[in-house]
């Protein structure tokens, strides 16, 4: 995958230009990076592509951070409706 189909805003790389930066506004790039991209677009396979580009040169940064867990696997929601939901 080519980085600009990865990143197609520039808004990764941005973030690791950005000095300073926190998890926090790294989490809330993240979000827009993920709602940009493209339709169709392999969202594991651009995270890897982008962890390779700027995660291996900054291991340290938030946004590395952040990018790894998006490759985490999550688990399957849990539906909380039902009698046991109004107990909560």
């Amino acid at each position: 995958m080519r980085i600009e189909t990865a990143d197609p805003k520039g808004l990764i790389r941005e973030a690791y230009r950005i000095e300073g930066i926190g998890p926090e506004e790294c989490r809330s790039i993240f979000l827009d990076w993920a709602l940009s991209l493209p339709e169709g677009a392999g969202t594991r396979s651009a995270l890897k592509r982008l962890l390779a580009e700027y995660g291996g040169a900054a291991p340290a940064h938030p946004m590395t951070a952040v990018l790894r867990a998006g490759l985490d696997d999550q688990p399957p929601p849990r539906r909380r409706g039902g009698a046991r939901g109004r107990r909560s």
